[in-house]
């Protein structure tokens, strides 16, 4: 759970970052850091060499799955403070606040379905809560009979006024409402692909929020496989892009086809007035057509800065 140092322009390794602390048990994956709040967050993700190996409902209860969010002294190079986030919740990526005045951000966890908000509450202490919870799908001709959301990425506009989630297994991606930081408002959600789709092998037994199971996505002939992965957002909050491969191994496992074909990066449309969300039909990035045959598209980024970033 710790990090190590690379020099900026020869990537040569430097060393590790902590100061000497004892690291987290877990291993680590995606991290922010606020200067003028003298914290960095990190969340735990996945055993690499477990996580190789694709999706096993047996790896449950094993540890093979992180649970934690981690509270780093920025200036010390210390950890202060580490919250459990419940068993096999798999916290993955980690967002602050762009308002450099707010002492906040939020966690994804993939598993659990659970958005946490975490946040200064005294000097040098933060406390988490949950503020988002995305129930599982009971279902059949699956690898378990509940289907989490399994949210992947977290992304925040720049304005912070809206929060977006890719959920990989479900195949929607999410938009939300800041206005009051503690009660996220669902105000938009399209569905990109998934597992759960109308005429797939997967039947939805019981869910919570939809009534019936989604449309699978063409976009310019191309029927679209796998789920929403990374994203990216535009500066004006507009427009926002997105990836469908989360890793190989479990790419092939849950979306083969999209393994024989390629994957795809697609735009959403944004309506930043009202909320909403919808699929753009005229742009389509195909990584089928290659050179050197189909690649698997994961992240995103602009050059400079971004709204990950």
């Amino acid at each position: 759970g710790g990090f190590i140092v690379l020099d900026g322009e020869t990537f040569e390794l430097k060393g590790n970052w902590e100061n000497g602390c004892e690291v987290p048990p877990e291993t680590g994956y995606d991290f922010c850091y606020h200067a003028r709040q003298n914290v960095l967050i990190s969340s735990a993700g996945l055993v690499p060499k477990r996580a190789g190996r694709g999706f096993f409902p047996d790896d449950f209860g094993k540890g093979v799955f992180g649970r934690r969010l981690n509270v780093w002294s920025l200036c010390c190079h210390t950890l202060t403070q580490c919250f459990d986030l419940g068993e096999d919740s798999l916290p993955l990526t980690v967002r602050l606040l762009h308002n450099p005045d707010a002492a906040e951000g939020y966690v994804a966890c993939a598993l659990s379905g659970v958005i946490y908000r975490f946040f200064k509450c005294e000097a040098n202490r933060w406390a988490v809560e949950e503020v988002i919870r995305i129930p599982p799908k009971e279902v059949e001709n699956w690898i378990m009979l509940k289907m989490p959301a399994f949210t992947v990425d977290l992304i925040i506009s720049r304005d912070d006024r809206f929060l977006y989630l890719s959920n990989w297994l479900h195949g929607d991606i999410r938009q939300y409402e800041l206005s009051k930081n503690c009660e996220p408002k669902l105000v938009g959600q399209v569905f990109v692909g998934g597992s759960i789709l109308r005429g797939g092998p997967v039947i939805v037994i019981k869910d919570e929020e939809l009534k019936c199971q989604p449309d699978p996505l063409v976009i310019k002939c191309k029927r679209v496989y796998g789920g929403p992965c990374k994203m990216q957002l535009s500066r004006d909050g507009r427009r926002l892009y997105v990836t469908n491969s989360f890793y190989s191994t479990w790419d092939r496992q849950i979306y083969p086809t999209m393994v024989k074909e390629g994957s795809v990066m697609l735009q959403i449309d944004v309506d930043t007035e009202k909320g909403g969300l919808s699929v753009n039909k005229n742009f389509l990035v195909d990584f089928g057509k290659e050179p050197n045959g189909p690649c698997l598209a994961h992240d995103i980024r602009f050059p400079c800065e971004d709204s990950a970033s």
